[in-house]
C-alpha cells in the first residue's frame, strides 16, 4: 500500500461509536488508483519538497534575529532576506506541481470509476432495471461519484501534504529546542479526539442526506418525463406531489443545519486547541527567554513552527472527517457494481455469424430471478416479496425453420413477451434451451446474438435526440440514401420529407412528438436499417387505429420478407398468414398448428377469433380480447 493510501487507511480506521469504514472498500479504492502509482510517487516526492521548503523560512528569520539584526549587519539582511523571497516562491510553484498532481491522480481515478459504472450497469439483466428506481440510479452515478471526486481531488492531497509538512515540522522543532517541541506535542491528542465522535456522526448524516437526495432524484424522475407530469395533472395531486417532496426535502435542509453545526463545533474546537498551544508555548519558550536559556530568534523560530504544526494538525484532523464521509461515497459506488449480473456471456462464448436464423426451443422453463439475484437492495423503494419457483413458462418445444412465421398468441400473463425476451438473452432459460442456426444462445456472445435479432415492441422507445439519430442507433454509419430507402420500406418516408428539419427534426422525450402510428413506422425503419436475420415483433400493432395499423401491417410486410419470424400478436388478423401459431395459457402450449385449424378445432384460440368478429360485425374498433 503506497503513502497515500496508507494515510486514508489510517485515517479510515477508528473505534469508538463511528461505524467503521469497511478495509474491502479501502483496498478496492486503492485498485482504481493502481495505474496512477507512478504519478502517485511523482506526487509525494513533490509533497516532500514543499515540506522540506516549508520549513526554512522560519529558521531563515532566526538567522536573521539573531545574528543579522543583532551584528547590524545589513549586508546579511539582504541575503537571508533574498533566501526567504527565494524559498517563497519555490514553495508556490511546487505547491502548484503538488495540486497538480493530486487533481491529475483523483480526476483519472474518478474517470475510470465513472466509465466502469456506467459500462457495468448497461451490462446488467433487464431484470436489474425492471427492479430499480431510476432517480435512485442516476443519483449513484452523477452525486456519489462526485462526492468521491471531491474527496480524491482535495482530500487526498490535503492528507499527504499535511501529513508530511507535520513530520518535517516537528523534527526541525526537536532540532531548535526539545523541550518546547515536548510541550507542543502534549495537546496532540486532544485534536483526536473531538474526529473520533464528529467523523461517524457526519459519517452517518452524509450517508442519509445521499439516501434522501436519491429518493428526491426518484420522485423527480418520475414526476418530470410526460408520462409522469400528465398522470399528476389528470389525477390533481399537485398539492400532494408537492407535500411529499417538501417533506424529504426538509429532512434534507435539516440534515445540511446539522451537518454544518457539527463542523462549525469541530472547527471551533481546533482552533481553540491551538491557540491554547501556541500560548503556551509563547509563554514557556518566553519564560526560557527571559532566563537565557535560548536566544529570541529561536523563540521567534519555533511560534511560526508551531503554527505550521498546528494548522496542518487541524487539517489534517478536518480531513479525516471528510475521508469518512468520502468513504460513503465509494461504498454506494461499490454496491451497484456489485450489482449480481446472471446474464453474462460465457468464458468460452463464440460470436454468431450471420445465417439463415433457424431457432428451436427444447424443454424450455423459466422463472423470473428474485432481488438477491439481479438487483440492489437500497435502490429499491420497498422489497417486493418475490415468488422463488414459480414457473412463467413450462416445457415450451417449438422450432421455426429459416424464412418461416411463428404466431405467439395467449391470454394477457401467459408468458408471451417473456419468450420475447429469452429468445433475445434479455434473460437465460431456468430449464431447457434455445438455439440459433443449431448454436445455444448461452454459448454465443450476447453482442452478436443481438445484432442478428431485431425487434419491434408495443410501444417503440425513441430517445430525445434527432429522427436520424434513432433511426443511426441501428446502424451510425447508415447514409442518408440509406436512411430513405428504410423510411420508404416502412411507410414513413413521406412524414420525415414534410418536416421543416427533416431527419434533423427533434423527436421529444420517448417520441412524444410522434403518432403512436409514427412511432411504430420509425422503429421498423430502425429495424430495417439493422438488417437482422431474425425478426420479432411483441405486439407491434396493439395500440394502434385502423388507419394506422393498415400502414404499420404494410411497413411490417416489408420487415418480415424472406426472415424468421416471431410474431407476438394481440389482434390476431397480425398472424393470420403465419406457417404455425401456439396458442399459450399459464406458461405452457395450449394449441399450435395453422390459423384454419385451429378456428375449426374449437378451443381457446378459435374464441379468442371469434371475439374479433363479433367487434367488426358491430362495427367497433377491432380490439380483440387481450391474447
Amino acid at each position: 500500500m503506497s503513502a497515500p493510501m496508507g494515510m486514508l487507511h489510517a485515517m479510515s480506521h477508528h473505534g469508538g461509536q463511528a461505524p467503521d469504514v469497511g478495509a474491502g472498500t479501502r483496498r478496492r479504492v486503492w485498485a482504481f488508483a493502481r495505474p496512477y502509482r507512478n504519478k502517485v510517487t511523482g506526487f509525494v516526492v513533490t509533497v516532500v519538497l514543499t515540506s522540506v521548503l516549508g520549513v526554512i523560512p522560519p529558521l531563515l528569520f532566526r538567522e536573521i534575529i539573531d545574528g543579522a539584526i543583532a551584528d547590524a549587519d545589513r549586508r546579511r539582511l539582504t541575503v537571508l532576506g533574498g533566501l526567504v523571497v527565494v524559498a517563497a516562491l519555490a514553495h508556490a510553484l511546487l505547491s502548484f506541481l503538488e495540486r497538480w498532481w493530486s487533481a491529475t491522480i483523483g480526476e483519472g481515478v474518478i474517470f475510470d470509476l465513472r466509465v466502469a459504472l456506467f459500462d457495468h450497469v448497461q451490462r446488467l439483466p433487464l431484470s436489474f432495471f425492471t427492479r430499480t428506481q431510476t432517480g435512485a440510479l442516476v443519483s449513484r452515478l452523477n452525486n456519489d461519484v462526485i462526492g468521491a471526486q471531491r474527496a480524491l481531488t482535495g482530500t487526498l492531497g490535503t492528507v499527504v501534504a499535511n501529513g508530511i509538512t507535520g513530520i518535517t515540522t516537528v523534527v526541525t522543532m526537536f532540532l531548535l529546542e526539545w523541550r518546547i517541541t515536548l510541550l507542543a506535542l502534549l495537546l496532540v491528542p486532544l485534536f483526536v479526539l473531538p474526529a473520533r465522535r464528529v467523523g461517524g456522526v457526519v459519517a452517518d448524516i452524509t450517508r442519509e442526506g445521499m439516501n434522501l437526495n436519491a429518493s428526491m432524484n426518484a420522485t423527480m424522475t418520475e414526476r418530470f418525463n410526460v408520462s409522469g407530469a400528465q398522470l399528476v395533472k389528470l389525477f390533481g395531486r399537485h398539492g400532494d406531489e408537492t407535500a411529499g417532496f417538501a417533506a424529504r426535502a426538509g429532512r434534507v435542509r435539516d440534515i445540511g443545519v446539522r451537518s454544518a453545526l457539527y463542523s462549525r463545533m469541530f472547527l471551533i474546537a481546533l482552533t481553540l486547541l491551538g491557540a491554547l498551544g501556541t500560548a503556551a508555548v509563547y509563554w514557556f519558550g518566553g519564560s526560557m527567554a527571559i532566563d537565557g536559556s535560548i536566544s529570541i530568534g529561536t523563540l521567534a523560530s519555533m511560534g511560526v513552527l508551531v503554527a505550521q504544526l498546528y494548522g496542518p494538525l487541524a487539517q489534517l484532523t478536518n480531513a479525516r472527517v471528510d475521508v469518512l464521509s468520502a468513504f460513503v461515497s465509494f461504498e454506494r459506488v461499490f454496491e451497484v457494481l456489485d450489482a449480481p449480473n446472471p446474464v453474462a456471456d460465457a468464458p468460452d462464448a463464440v460470436a454468431s455469424t450471420p445465417g439463415p436464423g433457424g431457432i428451436r426451443i427444447s424443454g424450455l422453463s423459466f422463472r423470473y430471478p428474485g432481488a438477491d439475484e439481479a438487483s440492489v437492495a437500497s435502490l429499491e423503494t420497498e422489497s417486493t416479496p418475490d415468488e422463488p419457483g414459480r414457473l412463467v413458462l413450462r416445457g415450451l418445444d417449438l422450432e421455426v425453420a429459416p424464412g418461416r412465421m411463428l404466431g405467439v398468441v395467449g391470454p394477457s400473463g401467459s408468458g408471451k413477451s417473456t419468450l420475447a425476451s429469452l429468445l433475445t438473452r434479455l434473460y437465460d432459460a431456468t430449464e431447457g434451451s434455445i438455439e440459433v442456426d443449431g448454436q445455444d444462445v448461452r454459448r454465443l456472445t450476447q453482442a452478436s446474438l443481438r445484432s442478428r435479432i431485431g425487434v419491434v415492441t408495443q410501444d417503440a422507445h425513441l430517445f430525445h435526440e434527432t429522427i436520424g439519430d434513432n433511426l443511426r442507433f441501428a446502424r451510425p454509419d447508415a447514409t442518408v440514401e440509406e436512411l430513405d430507402a428504410a423510411c420508404r420500406a416502412a411507410r414513413i418516408l413521406d412524414v420525415v420529407q414534410r418536416l421543416p428539419d427533416g431527419y434533423d427534426t427533434l423527436v421529444g422525450e420517448r417520441g412524444y412528438r410522434l403518432s403512436g402510428g409514427e412511432k411504430q413506422r420509425l422503429a421498423i425503419a430502425r429495424l430495417l436499417l439493422k438488417d437482422p436475420d431474425i425478426v420479432i415483433l411483441d405486439e407491434a400493432t396493439s395500440h394502434l387505429d385502423t388507419e394506422n395499423e393498415a400502414l404499420v401491417q404494410e411497413a411490417l410486410a416489408e420487415a418480415l420478407a424472406g426472415r424468421t419470424s416471431v410474431v407476438i400478436a394481440h389482434r390476431l388478423s397480425t398472424i393470420v398468414g403465419a406457417d404455425e401459431i401456439v396458442v399459450l395459457d399459464e406458461g405452457r402450449i395450449a394449441e399450435r398448428g395453422r390459423h384454419e385449424d385451429l378456428r375449426g378445432a374449437g378451443g381457446l384460440y378459435a374464441d379468442l377469433w371469434e371475439g374479433l368478429v363479433r367487434e367488426e360485425r358491430e362495427g367497433r374498433e377491432p380490439h380483440a380480447p387481450r391474447v
